[in-house]
């Protein structure tokens, strides 16, 4: 079993596996064990009103967590898998542990993370910190500030450390939350 096999078992079992992504390590939950989810929450400090990115293994599997609309199809397909993280409306079925009306969700262009997502299905993506301390690009970094409260850690190398851009769109427009690695303006190219 190699290291990619192993983090999908431990995330089967409702265990946490810190993961690198395009931009930084987060920190992995199969979003439908709301355990394990709850676990993020705790190790990361951070607060329950500030709900969990969601990473996929592919555009299609977005519809598997949220709902899609054509500008969000228009923007996934320019730029998914890559460092851009979209705002839609939540299925209902997702717990709103996760998240409330809206959901926010990736697709990773990092092969480890895409591997990881596809395999284990909708895992939380939220960067390997805790929270309000700075996101790690190195698994090293993770490890120091979430030690043995994560179960298995992929060491991915020296990520390059800047966020994803956040937009929401789930109004069929397109509002920037956060500016990342995508530029604003790539959006009306």
């Amino acid at each position: 079993m190699n290291e990619i096999e192993r983090a999908v078992d431990v995330l089967k079992k409702g265990g946490l596996a810190v993961y690198p992504t395009d931009t930084l390590y987060a920190v992995g939950a199969i979003i439908s064990n709301e355990n394990a989810v709850k676990k993020v929450y705790e190790i990361k400090k951070r607060p329950l009103n500030i709900y969990l990115p969601v990473a996929v293994g592919s555009v299609e599997q977005i519809e598997s967590v949220a709902v899609m609309n054509d500008v969000a199809r228009k923007i996934a397909e320019k730029f998914m898998p890559g460092p851009i993280t979209l705002i839609l409306k939540k299925k209902k079925e997702i717990s709103n542990i996760v998240a409330r009306e809206k959901i926010a969700v990736r697709v990773p262009a990092n092969p480890v993370a895409l591997k990881i997502s596809s395999l284990a299905g909708a895992i939380t993506a939220t960067s390997a910190n805790v929270h309000g301390r700075n996101a790690p690009s190195t698994v090293e970094e993770a490890e120091k500030q979430l030690g043995n409260k994560v179960d298995i850690y992929v060491d991915g190398g020296k990520l390059k450390g800047i966020p994803s851009t956040i937009i929401d769109v789930s109004d069929e427009k397109i509002k920037v939350i956060r500016e990342g690695a995508i530029k604003t303006e790539e959006f009306y190219e």
